[in-house]
């Protein structure tokens, strides 16, 4: 625990000076604000910074240093080029740059926290916050992932600038397994997303994509009721189910929790929005043993339970891993300057699940904007 504290602590110096070891203070920074840049809270850098961290927590914050003096080293290199002969070129490919770095890091943290060659099977424990990485690309000042206003075109027609932010899921939705035993229900309860343009694919701006940590979850019907019971005679499910609340029914009980790290692409089509994208990564967390049996009071039939979960997840959460397939949502306005925090993303789409197709609307909430300033033309 020693080395790993003192690791962390000569990491940090190299980035914000010199450090004052009987007050716990940098040179260059503020313990608050060098928390924020790692995508702390400052009782989690306070833990980190006077040694009572668990090891796994220190293990994780120096992973987090690493990446982000290897931005440093890029972006040093890079400053190199700019007095030469293509400095207006790189000018302008730096954001770019910068977005390709950031997504390339978010993209490996996520294989590396969600590794599952088979659908791994977890006992719920203290872990670090999935979407610490995701928060971390998006939200420091080290990493500049997205467009900003003086990198826009003079006439300003540039669609994706006002989609960049922060994005949430604005209402839970949920799906019935289909599978040899009924019982099982897939509930989407937390999406976080970060959109940025994806200039590097179109100069018209008319592109943009979104990184997504979900936490979702799996629930059990005691009654075992088949999937009949949820879905109407057209194969839509019912406003009895939908409206339902799961942790307000005493016959479902939560037995895990789904993390999955998925990456959407956007396509702006005069007023309407196009959707595709894929999972990543994805693992599941077991709800702990006490908590079943405090619920169901059968050990034989908390096995069964769980066994049932092991084989949803080597199997059926396949079918969560398949391309979407969403119908074109509604722009949140025709004007796309007008875009602002509040709107709303509403996509119809289908899954099917061991090829029996359901219908579920997913809707995101535009929670914090990047730009929230309406560009300006410079063309008279």
């Amino acid at each position: 625990m020693e080395d790993l504290l003192s690791d962390f602590i000569n990491k940090l110096k190299k980035i914000f000076g010199h450090y004052d070891a009987d007050h716990h203070r940098f040179e260059k920074a503020s313990n608050s604000e060098i928390a924020r840049e790692l995508g702390y809270s400052d009782a989690q850098f306070s833990r980190l910074i006077n040694g009572s961290a668990t090891e796994g927590e220190y293990q994780r914050a120096n992973q987090n240093i690493d990446r982000i003096i290897l931005l440093d080293k890029q972006a040093k290199e890079i400053d190199k080029y700019k007095s030469g002969k293509e400095e207006s070129n790189l000018k302008k490919a730096l954001p770019i740059i910068s977005g390709i770095l950031a997504i390339l890091l978010v993209t490996l943290s996520a294989l590396y926290i969600f590794r599952t060659p088979k659908r791994e099977i977890i006992e719920v424990k203290n872990k670090a916050d999935r979407a610490t990485t995701l928060k971390w690309a998006f939200e420091t000042s080290y990493v500049k992932p997205y467009i900003n206003l003086d990198d826009l075109p003079n006439d300003c027609n540039y669609p994706c600038y006002k989609y960049q932010g922060k994005w949430t899921l604005d209402a839970s939705y949920k799906i019935p397994f289909f599978r040899e035993q009924n019982g099982y229900h897939y509930l989407a309860k937390e999406v976080i997303m970060y959109a940025r343009c994806m200039s590097e694919e179109s100069a018209t701006g008319d592109r943009f994509e979104g990184y997504e940590y979900q936490k979702h979850e799996i629930w059990y019907d005691k009654r075992e009721l088949p999937i009949d019971s949820f879905i109407d005679e057209k194969g839509h499910i019912k406003n009895t189910y939908r409206e339902m609340k799961l942790n307000e029914n005493e016959n479902f009980i939560l037995v895990a929790y789904v993390h999955t790290f998925f990456r959407n692409e956007f396509t702006l089509i005069d007023s309407l929005i196009k959707r595709t994208g894929k999972v990543i990564g994805r693992d599941v967390e077991l709800v702990p043993d006490k908590n079943l049996l405090a619920s169901i009071n059968d050990e034989s039939k908390v096995k069964r339970i769980k066994n049932s979960i092991s084989r949803i997840a080597n199997n059926r959460l396949e079918d969560f891993s398949k391309p979407i397939s969403c119908n074109m949502a509604q722009a949140p306005s025709k004007d796309f300057h007008h875009i602002k925090d509040g709107d709303i993303m509403d996509f119809s789409c289908e899954l099917t699940t061991s090829r029996v197709a359901l219908a579920y609307d997913k809707k995101y909430i535009l929670e914090d904007q990047y730009i929230k300033n309406t560009c300006r033309s410079s063309i008279e």
